[in-house]
This record gives structure tokens, sequence and C-alpha cells, in this order.
């Protein structure tokens, strides 16, 4: 064992990048990959949670100040949820989730776990929910701008 040891040593000593490589690539499980889902899917959870009810709130408000009917209500509250920047969000977002959902957890072989598909997956899930974060805010803004006219 000991001569083992001493051989890897050599190695890492002689191929300088052997050593950045190992520095570079953690290991990683299941676990992790199973974690990040959550940590975003928690993240989404909550920005949800946070901003549809003030969003409706305010857009009840709209409705009150406007003294919309029901009916006009959908006909012109609508550009505030469904114009061409919104839809370039949800388009953004879905191909992050088709980025997402399209990655393995395992190398080619089906077996250990590609770290480095955990790297990538960890971005794509950050950029998922700041274009979640961004679409809020810009709807936000819309309704806000409603309603100081």
């Amino acid at each position: 064992m000991r001569a083992g040891l001493l051989m890897l040593a050599a190695l890492l000593l002689a191929c300088p990048w052997a050593v950045a490589a190992l520095a570079q690539a953690p290991p990683c499980s299941k676990t992790d990959f199973e974690a990040v889902v959550d940590e975003a899917a928690g993240a989404l959870r909550d920005l949800g949670r946070q901003n549809t009810p003030t969003f409706q709130a305010r857009l009840r408000q709209l409705k009150d100040k406007r003294r919309w009917s029901d009916d006009e209500f959908l006909r012109e509250a609508e550009p505030l949820v469904r114009d061409d920047t919104i839809a370039g969000f949800d388009r953004k977002s879905e191909d992050f989730l088709a980025r997402i959902t399209s990655g393995g957890q395992t190398g080619p072989s089906g077996g250990a776990p590609d770290c480095a598909v955990l790297v990538e997956l960890r971005t794509t899930m950050k950029a998922l929910v700041e274009t979640q974060k961004a679409k809020w805010a810009y709807m936000f803004g819309k309704i806000e701008a409603e309603l100081r006219r």
C-alpha cells in the first residue's frame, strides 16, 4: 500500500496538471444533484409564494381604481401578464428547463455521476431562478406604472 501511495505522489509531482484536474473536479454524488434541484425548486416555490398574492392584490387594486367589470378586467389586465417580454422570460425558462431535464447524472457507462454536469446544473438552475426573479420584477414594474396613472 505504501508503494502505491509513493507511486501516486510521484505521478502527481511529475504531472502538475493532474493536481489541478483533481482539485477542479471534487467528487459528487446523486445526493449532490438532488440537493441542487431541491434548492432551485424551493427558490422557485418561494418566489411564487411571495409574489403571487401581492401581484394578484395589485391587480385587484387596479381593477377597483379603474372600475372595470370582470370582463373589462380580463381584457384590460391581460397585457400586464402577457406581452413579448414576458413571453421571452418564459421561453428562456423553458430552455433552462430543457437543459436541466436533458442532462444526465451519471457518466456514459451509467456509473459514477458526472461532476461536470453537476457544475452545469448548478449554473442552469441559478439562471432559471434569476430569470423568474427578473420576470416578476418586470411584471411588478408594469402594474405599478399602471397604478400610478
